[in-house]
């Protein structure tokens, strides 16, 4: 079998092909093939079409990395002048950016708790810093749910969420871990899974759908 192998590598040489580029073509070994080739003694013109073809992949990869480059430093500008927009966060667009969540994904069946689930730990810190700020819930009436798979360790799952929300572990509700009939892709992206924000509180319930309603009106 080495012979054969040896036989193939020298003629790849003889063609005039690189080390490199008899490596990527049989996958034999950089060892392997620099000692069966040793003694070929390439042509000139040989030597030359290999230098050309090294330059030629090198200077492909140096635009590919610097278009790469100036694409992500592009959209980095944007980024960068739509962030100056904003210099702080008022209490009033804190009310309202957190009204404005609660109506994408906040629960609105059940009239004696207000709800919002989210797998987001940005939303989730929203919308805590919301429940706090604008609604000055008070931490004992805080509850929280985590849905997770199978396979998360629940511990260092309950711990992410508490450190996220504030609210302690023991206020939590027992977590409900999902089928694992799930897909995978889906249980790797939702690495700590999803959080429900539980607030057992009518007037409150009432209070944020009576600022969804404001802002219909408003808007529409």
């Amino acid at each position: 079998m080495k012979v054969i192998e040896k036989e193939k590598a020298r003629y790849l040489r003889r063609e005039g092909k690189s080390i490199n580029e008899i490596i990527q073509e049989t996958g034999f070994s950089k060892a392997s093939v620099s000692l069966w080739v040793r003694d070929i003694i390439l042509t000139t013109a040989q030597k030359k079409k290999i230098s050309e073809r090294g330059r030629s992949v090198e200077s492909i990869e140096k635009r590919r990395v610097s278009r790469l480059f100036n694409e992500q430093y592009k959209r980095q500008l944007i980024i960068d002048s739509a962030k100056k927009d904003f210099t702080h966060i008022s209490q009033e667009q804190l009310k309202l950016i957190g009204i404005a969540l609660y109506i994408g994904e906040g629960g609105k069946t059940n009239r004696g708790m207000v709800r919002l689930a989210n797998s987001d730990p940005m939303v989730i810190k929203i919308m805590m810093k919301f429940f706090r700020e604008i609604c000055g819930v008070n931490e004992n009436k805080f509850s929280g749910h985590v849905h997770t798979f199978a396979h998360a360790d629940i511990e260092k799952t309950e711990k992410y969420w508490s450190k996220i929300t504030g609210i302690p572990r023991g206020q939590f509700y027992k977590t409900y871990i999902k089928p694992s009939v799930a897909s995978l892709q889906k249980r790797n992206t939702l690495q700590y899974g999803t959080f429900d924000i539980y607030v057992c509180d009518t007037k409150l319930f009432l209070t944020i759908m009576g600022w969804i309603e404001k802002i219909k009106e408003l808007i529409i």
